[in-house]
């Protein structure tokens, strides 16, 4: 429940709905009555209940939109005013991120090395192989992981769900709207960027491409659509297939940041290691390939999901 929701029951002041659903959902009610007949059962409950309204209310008058006291200023030039007193506002127990880890044995027979390594080091084959699958993995949790995956940490107020179902350009625009200091880059599934493409077919505003690293991208409003097949696509309970949209702001400041490890014994590439781990009786020598990976979002408004958006619908150009 917000402040301005507290406030209202106390108040008795009549509360204007100020959302509309776009899509089904449940929602719950509490009757004035009820509340009252339980706060009168618990003074202290009463008590808690009111301070937290005034304390709320006096935090939110001296806060900016993100929660962080205000800085007090003075703006002008004439006179000797006397200058406000500030300072900005810091977390004394700021957010600890523990590394995620991927690993795995490499086992590779010793003749295999020894009589087929003239054109080609099989054992760094083998580990470029390995090293390649883990990279995949790794995407797909800094993506979906339950814990600190991109899906699962963006704010609530950072979701915008579709208007009709399909990736239209308004919908981007809202997805822009929300992540506005300097947005890096869409992430989203093929088939969403496709139907992202259709869309914007429709309306005759075919969207430009930029190349990067030789590729061409779709962009909207300058801004490249990445794609990745690590973002799920699902049946809904309409039976419809969806998916849904990032928008990132990169870089360390205030931005979405990976994270590895500064340094690694054995360290192959960054954040990987091979560690060998002898050779068994059958001849068969071993190798322990470890990833260790993260993810940080240093700014609640530098990532924005845009939330079920279908990828079947199609149309009749005819």
């Amino acid at each position: 429940m917000t402040t301005s929701e507290r406030r209202g029951l106390f108040e008795r002041t009549t509360q204007t709905p100020a959302i509309r659903t776009l899509t089904p959902c449940t929602l719950l009610t509490l009757e004035r009555s009820a509340l009252e007949a339980a706060l009168d059962l618990e003074p202290s409950l009463r008590d808690d209940f009111t301070l937290g309204v005034e304390s709320r209310r006096e935090a939110q008058a001296s806060s900016n939109a993100h929660g962080e006291t205000s800085i007090d200023m003075r703006s002008g030039h004439g006179g000797q005013p006397t200058l406000p007193t500030t300072f900005a506002d810091y977390d004394p127990e700021p957010v600890e991120y523990h590394l995620s880890a991927v690993q795995t044995l490499l086992g590779m027979h010793t003749r295999v090395g020894d009589l087929y390594s003239n054109a080609h080091d099989q054992l760094e084959e083998q580990i470029r192989l390995t090293v390649e699958s883990m990279r995949e993995r790794e995407e797909s949790e800094i993506l979906n992981n339950p814990n600190f995956g991109l899906l699962h940490v963006a704010a609530p107020d950072m979701r915008v769900p579709t208007r009709t179902g399909p990736p239209t350009p308004d919908d981007l625009d809202e997805l822009i709207a929300r992540v506005w200091k300097k947005p890096g880059f869409f992430v989203a599934h093929p088939r969403a960027i496709a139907a992202f493409g259709r869309e914007c077919t429709r309306r005759g505003v075919p969207p430009p491409t930029v190349l990067m690293g030789g590729t061409p991208f779709l962009t909207w409003r300058g801004i490249p659509l990445v794609p990745t097949d690590k973002l799920g696509v699902q049946l809904s309970k309409h039976g419809r297939l969806v998916t849904d949209i990032l928008l990132l702001r990169v870089g360390e400041d205030q931005g979405v940041v990976g994270l590895h490890p500064a340094a690694l014994k054995s360290e192959r590439t960054p954040g990987v290691s091979v560690v060998f781990n002898g050779i068994d009786t059958q001849g068969i020598a071993h190798y322990l390939v470890s990833a260790y990976f993260g993810a940080a979002v240093n700014s609640p408004d530098a990532l924005g999901v845009l939330e079920s958006v279908e990828v079947g619908n199609y149309h009749d150009y005819g």
